[in-house]
């Protein structure tokens, strides 16, 4: 199919109409045949067909015929086969009164006629010929019937004649197509083929003077003007042609000395183009550097310019903000660091009168934990105006060792106090103590002294200690025995804290030191009326996997007795009781220290006395009520004696938490303070 649309298009002009005018000649031939046999055809099965069956079914109808025809099937048979020589009848058949098929006729292919004449409406409408069903009256019976179906063919002789009228029609309609081809031979294919001709003759002699005949008013005589046009034209422009190569060979000379000095241009661009090229892979490289050096500091840098619009952002200030690089960049400073809002005037100044700013201290959270920062603007001066600079400083961890090294010196400062302290007390502590054994002696029974005297004073010994029992005197002195030592003891560790001291730790298990801490606290405290120690819940939360740390015992033991004595009071100070009061101990393994926590429910601290917690005589107590000493005495327990940590975190209103870390290893040396 390809081929032959190739080699239809390849045809001249005039036969491509010639053939385009035998297709439509040959169209309307086909069309009008086809539209004369439906014609002739429909007349035939809409019209002549049922007006015959109509005509033979009143014949066979008539009494005499259809008596007759109805008494037997041979007398069926002999009526129908008379219906054979009829061209347009297709199949006839006889039904008897009963409605049983007595005979039928069939011309051409056998039909499948109904055995009975119920079944003929049915049929009838299942069947596209023509039929007919003419009842057949019989006297004092039921009727019969008659069954006549129509041919749906066409005679032979309307087809012989569509035939030879369409011969005819062809042979008249070839005459006429070869008049119109030797016309359309004369008015188009020669003025083409000539033009043509003309054409290939210009081509081959490039001889321009040469026209084309004007020929017909027509697009063909229009097509040779134009082609003479063409050729005025084109022979005006190869005079041109003639007269610029003339030109162009006298420039040729020209040319060349241009392009010789433009050669040498080119390679002195070259030259700079590399140049060039090498300056800016090392200034790219040291972009690059210097982006990278920005990136690994520690603090975040930000650089604006004088309208507050990021220029430079490092990765410091994309995880303190939690801005990306490429949305920072380009954007006003507080859409990318909205906690710099509150400090808008001091960027100002900086930029516009050139001075540095300071914020010492801001406290930002991040994460889940508060952070100190230190703020400094810088004044920027650069080609696009007056800029800043601003540079976040993590001060965290230099607070956190300004805080220790403090109370350190303030420990270091108390103890020249403390030893003079525990000297003074020493003394009337020995006194007492002293005393309370001889009035002890002095009572006794078992000495003979004590007999001889209470003889010559006329009074019985056992009468004066039965009165003594029975006032609680010997209890008393033991109270004041007991009290005694357990000043001797605060004095001995006042005097720990004021010099030298070599300890040996030992391996001690923290839970255990915890619990005898708790035991102590539940029976020694001396709270006030109405508040039991025992009421407050005790939630431990030890690790299975800390195991023994270096200590000493009975110093930490104190320290747990302060901390849980702290604890207490503090939630006895709350005005809303309706959450039970609560204490919290914890152990944990977190290398290379373990931890314990003593949290509490209670009131909470402020910022100002968190700071001050550990400092020598400081207390929030009434006076008489606090010494202020108990809380340093533990700091320099842990700091100075384990070479550990005392922190405390507390929120006011919500609780206080005191974290203790103890290294898990012993020092190779002694420990001194």
């Amino acid at each position: 199919m390809t081929r032959l649309r190739q080699r239809l298009d390849n045809l001249p002009v005039g036969r491509k109409l010639l053939a385009a005018l035998l297709v439509l000649l040959a169209t309307v031939l086909l069309v009008a045949n086809l539209a004369f046999i439906s014609a002739a055809y429909w007349i035939s099965q809409e019209s002549v067909a049922p007006q015959a069956l109509q005509t033979l079914g009143k014949l066979v109808a008539t009494p005499e015929l259809s008596r007759h025809a109805l008494s037997s099937p041979k007398a069926a048979r002999e009526v129908l086969e008379r219906l054979e020589n009829y061209t347009p009848l297709r199949a006839a058949a006889l039904y008897d009164s009963s409605g049983q098929r007595l005979a039928d006729v069939q011309l051409g292919e056998p039909l499948q006629l109904p055995d009975y004449s119920d079944n003929l409406e049915h049929w009838r409408l299942s069947e596209f010929r023509s039929t007919r069903a003419i009842e057949l009256p019989q006297p004092g019976k039921a009727p019969g019937y008659l069954l006549l179906v129509a041919s749906s063919e066409l005679p032979g002789a309307f087809y012989t004649g569509t035939v030879t009228a369409s011969a005819v029609i062809l042979a008249f309609s070839v005459l006429l197509w070869a008049l119109i081809a030797r016309q359309i031979r004369r008015l188009i294919t020669r003025p083409i083929r000539k033009l043509e001709e003309l054409s290939r003759q210009v081509t081959r002699e490039e001889n321009y003077s040469l026209r084309a005949m004007r020929g017909n008013h027509d697009e063909i005589g229009s097509l040779a003007d134009a082609f003479n046009t063409m050729l005025g034209r084109m022979e005006a422009r190869e005079q041109q042609l003639k007269r610029a190569r003339d030109d162009a060979e006298s420039a040729f000379s020209q040319a060349q000395s241009l392009a010789e000095e433009t050669r040498h241009s080119n390679r002195k661009l070259e030259l700079e183009v590399q140049v060039r090229s090498k300056i800016e892979k090392k200034l790219t490289g040291f972009q690059n550097y210097l982006n990278n050096i920005i990136d690994s500091m520690p603090s975040a840098l930000i650089a604006l310019d004088q309208e507050f619009y990021v220029t430079q952002w490092n990765q410091e200030a994309s995880a303190l903000s939690g801005t990306p690089l490429d949305e920072a960049l380009n954007q006003p400073v507080f859409l990318a660091f909205p906690s710099l809002k509150p400090y808008l005037q001091q960027l100002k100044r900086t930029a516009e009168q050139h001075r540095v700013e300071k914020i010492e201290r801001v406290t930002w959270r991040r994460g889940d934990e508060a952070h100190h920062y230190a703020l400094t603007f810088y004044p920027l001066m650069g080609a696009g105006g007056r800029g800043a600079v601003i540079r976040i400083d993590d001060i965290t961890q230099r607070l956190s060792l300004e805080e220790m090294m403090v109370q350190s010196e303030k420990m270091l400062s108390v103890g020249g106090l403390a030893a003079g302290m525990a000297h003074e007390i020493n003394n009337p502590l020995g006194a007492i103590l002293h005393n309370v054994q001889n009035i002890r002696r002095r009572l006794s029974p078992e000495l003979a002294k004590n007999q001889d005297l209470a003889v010559e004073a006329g009074i019985a010994l056992d009468d004066i200690n039965a009165y003594l029992h029975s006032r609680e005197i010997p209890q008393l002195l033991d109270g004041i025995a007991q009290a005694g030592s357990r000043a001797a003891k605060i004095v001995t560790h006042m005097l720990a804290f004021s010099r030298r001291s070599n300890r040996q730790l030992a391996p001690c298990q923290l839970p255990v030191l915890i619990d005898q801490a708790l035991e102590i606290a539940g029976n020694d405290f001396d709270l006030t009326e109405s508040f039991d120690f025992k009421g407050i819940a005790i939630e431990r939360d030890f690790d299975a996997q800390l195991g023994p740390v270096p200590a000493t015992a009975n110093e930490l033991e104190q320290v747990l007795l302060n901390l849980l004595k702290n604890a207490a009071q503090a939630i006895h100070l709350r005005e809303d009781n309706r959450e039970p009061g609560r204490i919290t101990l914890r152990t944990r393994r977190n290398p290379p220290w373990a931890e314990v926590q003593v949290e509490d429910n209670g009131v909470g601290m402020p910022e100002l006395v968190r700071k001050r917690i550990f400092e020598p005589f400081f207390t929030t107590k009434e006076v008489g009520q606090g010494t202020g000493l108990g809380l340093s005495v533990s700091y320099f327990i842990v700091t100075n004696n384990h070479k550990g940590q005392l922190e405390v975190q507390s929120s006011l209103g919500k609780g206080t938490c005191f974290t203790l870390r103890l290294p898990l290893t012993a020092p190779a040396e002694g420990i001194h303070s």
